[in-house]
This record gives structure tokens, C-alpha cells and sequence, in this order.
């Protein structure tokens, strides 16, 4: 039997977005938790070019980063969550710890040194980080497994859980004490031909922080999807255009040249498909490296055959833009904003024939944003480029979509849920179902403001009722010690100790109302077991863990002269039990054969030892040789009172009585 109680305290956590509050692109969210400051993600803008690609790490200090922050933890390797990592390490100066995955840890420098390239080397920009500066920065970087927990320091704890999206991606739960919040990250709760879905323990933190990309968007079946991308690229070269698909090096174009490969082999066509140099190479080096993070057709298959050696799918050289005839072409970065796409893109868009498919989502700012909302002029590198290709939207995004994060909060069980990396009319639309369907408050700060999120910790503890009236009996024995402690029952008429016991009787009531206010300490154990918290008594406990008990017992002997004792042990056990039962009426007094117990303390009554007769030396005066005797008697009786010491407080009160009982 057990009585449930609750520790409740109170505080906040607070939540400032630097980028990605109401916004997609430059994610970088400032927490405070329990006295500590972390940072989750630290990316770059991809639709700005000005100061306003990176985040304002003003707004956490004016000084050094390292002071305010107590760890920055990176969720993926795409820029736009990884991309100012070097500029705040090697440039603002941020010295503190750094978490992330293995596999986000080898990536991010690939993507990085591909964007100073596009961004130095192509478009000649100041104020950017260089290439020894991404190197210093990753040799800052402690790596996380899946399902580790890190201990960061002596309060804060950190623990990855696998997230899809991308290679190495991971959801990081976050412990300061007693609180606890989610970071999402970008996630896929769909599983797909590489990766597998996100998962995490129903973890039920005070808050989650969650992406809300797609906040709007049920997807239909992916294979209706991908029977959808093939048709439209087929029609389109069957007319002889040309297709041009921006991607990113890792991610979705393994999933869109497996299609495409697999398609043209089963149609036997001729068309030539192209992919950016050195994509296959970067794939098949990473998902070799990191064959544990992808899904398990991919590690039973990738021994036998390679998924990404491409029977019709070559390299692609810029020189073949200007190539007639028609052809599909794999080019990055996939949002229309640098690099080779971009290229292609202005060489091809001019002509209605051709067609753009946009597989994923566009940053607001870049081209893939202003040609998906329907713009037909364009402004790159201050040439306007007239758009009269097709252009189609078809979404192979791993981002989780509205099903996918409604599915995550349902098995998380969060207090709180605050959304990120999204935009703010969708976001609007997606708190107030999370609001309705969960009964939680949910919250959507902009950039730079502060959400304020109050929450209780509740611990859960549960006493044993054995116990709690076990504190009951020695609170009550304990009152009973102290009204009698000072009386001299000897010296007390008849009549005034009648009138001492009415008063008691009739006081018992308002003394009761007292005891019940008063605090009391309980003295049990604290088993910790499946999430449960419950104190207990120790014999229970035992009995519980299967501990054998080992108990120290204390036995103090008493003499008692003969001439205070009864004349037959008998008599001195009946004597004593009297004796106690009167002092401890609150206590389980019992007699047995020679023993008398109260509660776990006993006294036991020794009769008197027989006669023994002693030899005696012979006397030196004596010249005859004759053997002396003597008888020498013991007639006292022996009280042994033996206890534990946990009811020393009890031995030692008994142990009083009889020394005043018997006058020694």
C-alpha cells in the first residue's frame, strides 16, 4: 500500500530565437535552463549577402561569447543550421564546448569549404571566414553518439537521438536538474530509401523546440510522388527540353538518382542524365564511413552492391549547358542561390521548352523562392533573366511535415511546444491545432524576442503507508515520554493522579489535532526503479531487492540484587512485564517464557546461577593433608536487554525504568 505526494517547484525557461523564429534559414536559438545558456545551431541566412547572413551574437554579449554560453550544439551539416560556426569560433571568438554528431562533424567542413569558395572565391566578399579557420573550428568539436549522454558539466547533461533528415542529423534532449527540453533540429518521421524514420523516447520534457518547415503540408504517398517527378521529366526530354534539378551534395539527389537510374534502365532510354562532379564520390565515401546511420536495406545491401554506382547517370562539366539535344542534369546547391544551378539555370531559363523541378524548400531571398512564387523575371548578378521554362514543386523534402510533427509531440508528451524554422502564417495555423488537440500552450517568438515559458517540476514520490504509521507510533511514543518524563508517580497522591489521568483523557483530542499539524522526519529508503520514486521501510526494501539483512544488535546486562528480585524468575518476568506495559502504552508489549518484548527491543530474565563449590588452598599451619572446601552462591537474577540501532532511543528508555524500578 502506498501514499502518492509531490514536490512541486517553480521557474522558466526562456527561449530567444537569433534566427529561424518565424523564419526559415540562419537557425540559431538562444536557451536559458536551470542557470545555463546553450545555443542550438548556429547557421547562416542563404538569402542575404550582407551582415545579416549571420546571427547578431551581439545580442548575447557585447564581450566574449565564452563567458554567457555554456556549450553550442549543432543538430545537422546543412549551412543554414552549421554555416557561422567558424565565424563565431575563429572571428567573434567563442572558445566554450561544441556537440555534435560524428557524421555532422565530417560533413560540415565540405559544405563550409564549398560555400567560402562560391562566396570569396566566385563573388570576391570580405568578412568571411577562410579555409584554416574551418579546420581550427572543427578541432573545437566533441562528438556525440546516438543515445549518449554527456555530461557537460555537473548539472547540465545533453543525449542524441536519431533524427533522418540527413546523414548524421540527431534531436537532442537537454537536463539541467530537473528540467528538460527538446531540440528537434530538422527531422523526418517518414522513413525513406537511405534513411530511417526520427525516433526519441517519450521523454516528456517541459518543453520541445520543434521545426515547423511544413507546418500546413500533409503529404500525399511517395509513390505517388515519385510517379508524378518521373512523368514530367520523361514528357519534358520526350519533347526534347532539358531539366534541371537543384540539390544539395547529400540527401535527397541519392534519392532522386537511385529513382532516375532505376527508371531509365526500366524504360531503356537513351537521354543522357548528368550529376554534379564529384557528388557519387562524396556520397559513396560518407555513407560508407557512416553505414550505421542509414537504414537497414542500405547496410545489408551496400557489402554486394554499391546503390550509388549509376548505370546512366555520368559526371556533369559545365561545357555541356550549351550541348543540343535534351538531358537531365543534378546540380547544387538546391536552392538557386550559388554555384553550378544557379548557372545552369540562367543559361536554360530563357527557353520554354525546358523545365526547373524544385524538390525541396526555398530559403525566402534566393531564386528557387522567387521562381516558385511565380516571378517570370529574375534579378542574378544584376542581369534580369527572363523565366520561361517550367516550373514544378515537387516535394522530396526530409523535412517532417504537419502529420509528422502532430505524431512527435504525441508520443514526446511535452509540457510546452514553441515552433521554429518556419513561417509565420503557417505557424499560426499549427499553434492553435497543437493548442486544441493537446490542451498545451504553444509559442512562436519572431527573431530577437524572448519567450517567456514558466514550468513546475513535479516529483512524484510514493511513502508506504507500513511506514508512515510506523513514524506515527514512535511520534506518538515520543509525546507520551515527554509528558511523563518529569513526574514522580511515587510521590503523587492516589487522588492527584486520578485527576492527572482525567486531564489526560480529555486533553487526547486537542493533543491529536496538534500531532497531526506537526512535521514529522520519516527515516525509510529511497528506491529509485522504472521512473518510480518510493521511500520505504528498510525490512521492506529488503524483502523488495532481495538483500540479505545483516542487523547489529547492542545487549546490555543488568544485575538485580537478590533482595529486590521476586524468589522465582517466574515472578520477575510477570513483575517486568507489568512494569513496562504500564509505561509504554503505546507500544506492543508481549510476554513469553523468561522474556519480555517491547516493539524489536527484548528482555530477557536469567534465574540465579546454582551453588558452586570452590576447592580451598590448604593452610600453611596444617600439617595434616586434608582438601578445604567452601560453597560460594550467586543468587541474583540477570535482565539482558538487547536492541538494535535503530531502536536505541526505545533500549535506552527501558534500560532507565529498570535501573529506576529496581533502585540501582
Amino acid at each position: 500500500l502506498l501514499k502518492s505526494c509531490f514536490l512541486t517547484t517553480m521557474s522558466d525557461i526562456k527561449i530567444t530565437p537569433l534566427g529561424a523564429g518565424q523564419d526559415v534559414g540562419r537557425s540559431c536559438i538562444l536557451v536559458s535552463i536551470g542557470g545555463k545558456n546553450i545555443m542550438l545551431d548556429c547557421g547562416m541566412h542563404m538569402g542575404y549577402n550582407d551582415e545579416r547572413r549571420f546571427p547578431d551574437f551581439s545580442y548575447i554579449s557585447e564581450g566574449n561569447l565564452t563567458e554567457h554560453l555554456d556549450c553550442v550544439i549543432i543538430s545537422h551539416f546543412h549551412l543554414d543550421h552549421c554555416g557561422a560556426l567558424p565565424f563565431m569560433t575563429e572571428m567573434v571568438g567563442y572558445t566554450g564546448p561544441i556537440y555534435m554528431t560524428q557524421p555532422t562533424k565530417a560533413l560540415c567542413p565540405v559544405l563550409l569549404e564549398d560555400m567560402r569558395k562560391v562566396a570569396v572565391e566566385r563573388k570576391g566578399e570580405t568578412n568571411f571566414f577562410t579555409s584554416p579557420m574551418i579546420k581550427d573550428c572543427m578541432k573545437k568539436v566533441t562528438t556525440v553518439s546516438l543515445h549518449e549522454t554527456v555530461q557537460v558539466d555537473d548539472e547540465l547533461e545533453i543525449k542524441a537521438y536519431y533524427a533522418g533528415h540527413v546523414l548524421g542529423a540527431a534531436m537532442f534532449l537537454i537536463r539541467v536538474g530537473s528540467h528538460s527540453l527538446v531540440y528537434t533540429g530538422d527531422y523526418n518521421m517518414t522513413p525513406d530509401r537511405h534513411l530511417g524514420a526520427a525516433w526519441i523516447d517519450k521523454c516528456r520534457p517541459d518543453l520541445l523546440i520543434t521545426e515547423s518547415t511544413y507546418a500546413t503540408t500533409i503529404r500525399d504517398s511517395k509513390r505517388c510522388r515519385e510517379r508524378d517527378f518521373l512523368k514530367k521529366v520523361h514528357a519534358c526530354v520526350e519533347r526534347g527540353g532539358k531539366v534541371l534539378i537543384p540539390v544539395f551534395a547529400l540527401g535527397r539527389v541519392q534519392e532522386l538518382c537511385i529513382l532516375l537510374d532505376t527508371y531509365w534502365d526500366r524504360m531503356n532510354l537513351k537521354v543522357p542524365v548528368y550529376f554534379t562532379m564529384g557528388l557519387a564520390e562524396t556520397a559513396n565515401k560518407y555513407y560508407r564511413m557512416f553505414i550505421t546511420w542509414t537504414n537497414q536495406k542500405i547496410r545489408r545491401t551496400f557489402v554486394h552492391r554499391n546503390m550509388f554506382d549509376f548505370t546512366h547517370i555520368k559526371p556533369f562539366d559545365k561545357n555541356y549547358m550549351d550541348n543540343p539535344g535534351p538531358m537531365v542534369v543534378f546540380a547544387t546547391p538546391g536552392m538557386l542561390h550559388a554555384g553550378l544551378s544557379l548557372a545552369v539555370f540562367k543559361k536554360w531559363a530563357p527557353c520554354e521548352h525546358n523545365m526547373v523541378i524544385m524538390p525541396g524548400y526555398c530559403v525566402q531571398g534566393t531564386v528557387g523562392h522567387k521562381i516558385l512564387s511565380g516571378a517570370k523575371v529574375v534579378e542574378v548578378d544584376r542581369q534580369n533573366i527572363q523565366v520561361k521554362l517550367a516550373v514544378e514543386y515537387m516535394s522530396f523534402s526530409a523535412h517532417a511535415d504537419a502529420k509528422g510533427i502532430m505524431q512527435l509531440i504525441r508520443h514526446c508528451q511535452p509540457s510546452n511546444v514553441l515552433l521554429v524554422h518556419g513561417e509565420n502564417a503557417k505557424m499560426n495555423f499549427l499553434q492553435q491545432k497543437i493548442m486544441q488537440e493537446f490542451n498545451i500552450n504553444c509559442y512562436k517568438p519572431s527573431n530577437g524576442e524572448t519567450a517567456v515559458i514558466p514550468v513546475t517540476s513535479n516529483l512524484k514520490v510514493e511513502v508506504s503507508i507500513p511506514l508512515i504509521r510506523q513514524c506515527l507510533a514512535i511520534d506518538s511514543m515520543a509525546d507520551y515520554y515527554s509528558r511523563h518524563s518529569g513526574e514522580a508517580d511515587d510521590a503523587a497522591s492516589p487522588g492527584k493522579r486520578r485527576q492527572s489521568e482525567a486531564e489526560e483523557i480529555l486533553s487526547v483530542g486537542a493533543q491529536a489535532a496538534i500531532a497531526a499539524k506537526r512535521q514529522k522526519l520519516l527515516h525509510g529508503v529511497l528506491i529509485m526503479k522504472n521512473d518510480s520514486v518510493r521511500i520505504a521501510r528498510v525490512c521492506d526494501a529488503w524483502q523488495e531487492l532481495g538483500v540479505t539483512p545483516h542487523q547489529i544488535r547492542y545487549t546490555q546486562r543488568v544485575d538485580l540484587p537478590s533482595h529486590t528480585t521476586a524468589p522465582h524468575t517466574h515472578n520477575t518476568t510477570h513483575h517486568l512485564h507489568a512494569t513496562l506495559t504500564r509505561e509504554f502504552p503505546c507500544e506492543s508489549v508481549s510476554v513469553g517464557e523468561c522474556q519480555v518484548s517491547v516493539g524489536e527491543v527484548l528482555v530477557r530474565v536469567q534465574p540465579p546461577e546454582p551453588d558452586v563449590i570452590v576447592p580451598q588452598p590448604p593452610s600453611s599451619s596444617s600439617s595434616s593433608s586434608h582438601t578445604s572446601t567452601s560453597a560460594a552462591s550467586n543468587h541474583a537474577t540477570t535482565l539482558l536487554v538487547s536492541y538494535t540501532h535503530q531502536d536505541e532511543t526505545l533500549g535506552c528508555k527501558i534500560m532507565k525504568i529498570i535501573q529506576e524500578t529496581y533502585d540501582l
